[in-house]
């Protein structure tokens, strides 16, 4: 039986989330996201269907259904619903944002080509059954591709990650803080590959890139 970890995160709502989509939609990085959605969705066919998990503020979705793929959010906060469809709007686009948890995601089996989740993974208290819902909803030979903090990440990684956000100083120094305590909470490269061997997907590729990690599962 998987064991639910201890320390739960609150869910982002009202003011935090307005704070943290300001923090996450600057010119830097929304031409992250941009680069980002076109490498995760090489080779992927064409009107693919996509689900992100914990779209958050919604940018990346914006970016990959900017890309011709139809696009559906889960997140568990319901401000961060209410931003990202708002998001969606104004970039003309039209993504089924919806609120709902990933470890009982509202999805048919099989409703999906690919999977993604940004930045969320750590926070979740049961990771095994969040990855056995990733693969429930995946189509067979459709691939979920998970980014987050790594364990391992040293200060000097994380000054690097701020630096580029181009946020300012005090917005930075705030952002340095979170990220500094949400690194505790984040997985070893190790870890990641345990939990997905006790998933129902059998393994993982893990590949490291200063602050983060980027988790490759294939149904």
């Amino acid at each position: 039986m998987e064991t639910t970890r201890k320390h739960k995160v609150p869910e982002m709502e009202g003011f935090q989330a307005r704070w943290y989509a300001k923090n996450r939609g600057t010119d830097a990085q929304l031409k992250q996201y941009r680069r980002q959605a076109a490498e995760v969705t090489a080779g992927l066919a064409a009107g693919a269907e996509i689900l992100e998990v914990a779209p958050g503020p919604g940018f990346f979705a914006v970016e990959l259904a900017k890309l011709g793929y139809r696009v559906t959010g889960l997140d568990i906060s319901h401000t961060m619903v209410e931003i990202a469809l708002e998001e969606a709007r104004k970039a003309g686009v039209e993504i089924a944002f919806r609120q709902g948890d990933v470890t009982t995601a509202p999805f048919a089996d099989e409703s999906f080509d690919l999977l993604v989740c940004q930045a969320a993974f750590k926070n979740f208290r049961q990771p095994v059954t969040a990855l056995n819902e990733m693969r429930r909803v995946l189509r067979p030979g459709g691939f979920a591709v998970i980014h987050d903090l790594n364990h391992e990440a040293t200060s000097a990684d994380i000054n690097r990650e701020v630096d580029s956000m181009n946020v300012g100083v005090i917005s930075g120094f705030t952002v340095r803080q979170t990220l500094g305590w949400l690194r505790r909470r984040a997985f070893t490269p190790a870890q990641f590959e345990a939990l997905a061997a006790e998933s129902d997907f059998g393994g993982c590729s893990v590949t490291q890139a200063g602050v983060g990690l980027e988790v490759r599962l294939t149904r």
